[in-house]
């Protein structure tokens, strides 16, 4: 199968998923990135089995929109039943990196308010340890000098993503060189630091759900496996 065919098959298990769980008042949490655009087709043949979605990103809300789905600011919802996004890396205990696509904080935010978070993604993207794939951080533009200082500090490399800003006007700064065997712990450590928004790991709020498409079909791992 083709990476687009196990993303394709992985969004289809998570509409799959939630749909025997939604009615006519439920609002999906929706993420950013290619892995989400096919899970927005997916939903989009099911757009009747719910009221609408809150979207991670202006691109997210662009497809859903373009699709029928209405969208809804956050701050209007009280509560998502379910968040669904894609993941840049995950290791067993369904920690991520996220922000390749730039929308971290919004990203992050909208799992915040989720009861449940399901990740989906490619086997490609589970990994023994997290860092291979650079970590974003998104910064304030003034600070991204401090930051990047700062982030050297920690271990790591931080490469400033030239041309691209973000829906909320700041900056991404994208961290190489970490090994992260305690994501939790240097989440914390960098949200720390002054200029920072926030940084792409999730874990402090994991997943709660991984589906990975592998060549065998698609495999659903727990939160609690390992945690």
């Amino acid at each position: 199968m083709t990476q687009d065919q196990l993303k394709q098959a992985v969004a289809q298990a998570a509409v799959d998923l939630i749909l025997p769980q939604l009615d006519e008042k439920s609002i999906v949490g929706v993420g950013t990135g290619s892995t989400a655009n096919f899970f927005i087709d997916a939903l989009a043949l099911h757009k009747t089995a719910f009221d609408g979605a809150v979207a991670s990103s202006e691109a997210t809300a662009s497809r859903l929109k373009a699709h029928g789905i209405p969208v809804y600011e956050l701050n209007t919802v009280s509560e998502l039943e379910f968040y669904v996004d894609g993941a840049d890396e995950s290791d067993e205990h369904l920690n991520l990196i996220k922000g390749g696509g730039a929308a971290l904080t919004r990203e992050k935010i909208v799992a915040a308010v989720a009861r449940r978070f399901i990740c989906i993604a490619d086997a490609s993207k589970l990994v023994p340890v997290l860092g291979n794939f650079p970590l974003p951080v998104e910064v304030i533009p003034m600070a991204r000098s401090h930051v990047a200082r700062q982030l050297v500090k920690l271990g790591g490399d931080p490469v400033y993503r030239e041309g691209v800003v973000t829906d909320n006007g700041n900056v991404i700064l994208d961290v190489h060189n970490l090994q992260i065997t305690d994501p939790v712990t240097l989440e914390s450590q960098i949200n720390a630091i002054v200029g920072v928004v926030t940084n792409g790991l999730f874990a402090a709020r994991p997943a709660d759900v991984l589906l990975l498409g592998t060549a065998a079909g698609v495999k659903q791992l727990e939160a609690r496996q390992g945690r």
